[in-house]
C-alpha cells in the first residue's frame, strides 16, 4: 500500500521551515524531535520527493522542498477556512484571542466585537486589555491571537497591518498654564509632567519623540495607564499628552484645557499584530476587519 501525505506531515514541514531546526519545531508542535524526523521520513516516501538538501548544513529545504513548502502552506490555509466553515456549521465556537490597549477599549472596540460577531456568529471572543508590552509578550509566547498596540515593536515573524493614528496634543487642567500664547515643550518640560512609562507604547514612542528633541524632564509622575494620567491631569497635578479627540469632553466641560505649542508632538500609529509564522486566515479576516472600524475619536462606539 502506498503511502499517504497527511496534514499533520505538512504542518511539521512548515514549521521545520520556519523554526529552522528539527527540535524548534518539535518543541513548538508539542511533540519529539523523533517523531519530527519521523513525519518527515514518511513525508518524502509519499511524495517521492528529497525534501532537504543534504550537502547543507541544518534542516536546509531542497528546490523540490521549496515546492512542496509553498503547497504545504495553502493547504494549511485551505484547512484553516474549512474550520471556519465547519465551525458556522456547527455553532461549535472558534476562539479569538484579542489583545488591546486602554484606548481602543474606551473607543472602538464595542464596535470591532459586533462587526466581528456579524460575520463569525459562532466566533467566542476572549479579550485582554493590558499594556502593550505585557500584550506583545502575550503575543510572543503564543497566549494572544491578535494584538492591537501602537507601532512600537518589531520581530520578523510578526505582521503588522496599519489601522488608524491617534493625534496627541498636551493638556493641563485650566489655569495651571498660561494659554494665551503658544509654549515650547522645553517650557512644559519645567512643569511636573505626567508621562507614560515603558509598558506603554504610546509613551515608549512619545517619549523617544522627546529625547529626540532634547527635553530634559525635570520632574515627572509616570504612569503606564492613560486612564491614571487623565485622574492626574484633571487633578492638576501636571501636564500630559492625551489624545485629542477622544477626551475632547473634557476640553468642553473645563476639566481641562489644550496647552498649544510651538513644536507638535507626533502621531500615534496602531496596528493590527499577528504572528505570520502560522497562516490563519481567521486572524487575517479579523485584522482587516479592526483595520474598518478603527476610529480613535469618539468614546465607546456602537
Amino acid at each position: 500500500m502506498n503511502s499517504q501525505i497527511t496534514l499533520k506531515q505538512l504542518e511539521t514541514l512548515y514549521w521545520i521551515a520556519r523554526l529552522g531546526t528539527f527540535e524548534r519545531a518539535a518543541s513548538r508542535l508539542a511533540t519529539s524531535q523523533s517523531a519530527v524526523s519521523k513525519r518527515m521520513q514518511e513525508l518524502e516516501r509519499a511524495s517521492a520527493i528529497e525534501i532537504f538538501d543534504r550537502s547543507q548544513r541544518g534542516a536546509r529545504l531542497s528546490a523540490k522542498g521549496e515546492e512542496l513548502l509553498a503547497i504545504a502552506e495553502k493547504m494549511l490555509v485551505l484547512h484553516d477556512q474549512i474550520a471556519d466553515v465547519r465551525a458556522s456549521e456547527t455553532g461549535r465556537p472558534r476562539l479569538l484571542r484579542l489583545g488591546v490597549t486602554e484606548l481602543t477599549a474606551m473607543t472602538w472596540l464595542p464596535r470591532l466585537v459586533g462587526v466581528l460577531r456579524e460575520h463569525y456568529p459562532a466566533l467566542k471572543i476572549s479579550p485582554a486589555v493590558d499594556m502593550s508590552r505585557t500584550l506583545f509578550s502575550a503575543l510572543e509566547d503564543d497566549h494572544l491571537d491578535l494584538i492591537i498596540v501602537p507601532s512600537a515593536f518589531r520581530m520578523p515573524e510578526f505582521f503588522s497591518l496599519p489601522l488608524a493614528e491617534v493625534e496627541n496634543v498636551w493638556m493641563a487642567k485650566k489655569g495651571l498654564i498660561d494659554t494665551s500664547r503658544p509654549h515650547s515643550v522645553r517650557d512644559l518640560a519645567e512643569y511636573p509632567m505626567l508621562m507614560q512609562g515603558s509598558q506603554s507604547g504610546s509613551g515608549i514612542l512619545l517619549n523617544k519623540w522627546l529625547q529626540s528633541q532634547g527635553i530634559a524632564v525635570q520632574e515627572a509622575l509616570t504612569s503606564d495607564s492613560m486612564t491614571a494620567l487623565l485622574g492626574l491631569a484633571v487633578a492638576g497635578l501636571g501636564v500630559s499628552y492625551l489624545p485629542k479627540h477622544c477626551f475632547s469632553h473634557l476640553v468642553d466641560s473645563g476639566q481641562l484645557e489644550i496647552i498649544r505649542t510651538e513644536e507638535s508632538l507626533p502621531p500615534v500609529p496602531y496596528v493590527a499584530m499577528y504572528r505570520e509564522d502560522r497562516p490563519h486566515s481567521l486572524i487575517h479576516h479579523v485584522a482587516e476587519i479592526a483595520a474598518s472600524c478603527a476610529d480613535f475619536e469618539c468614546s465607546f462606539q456602537s
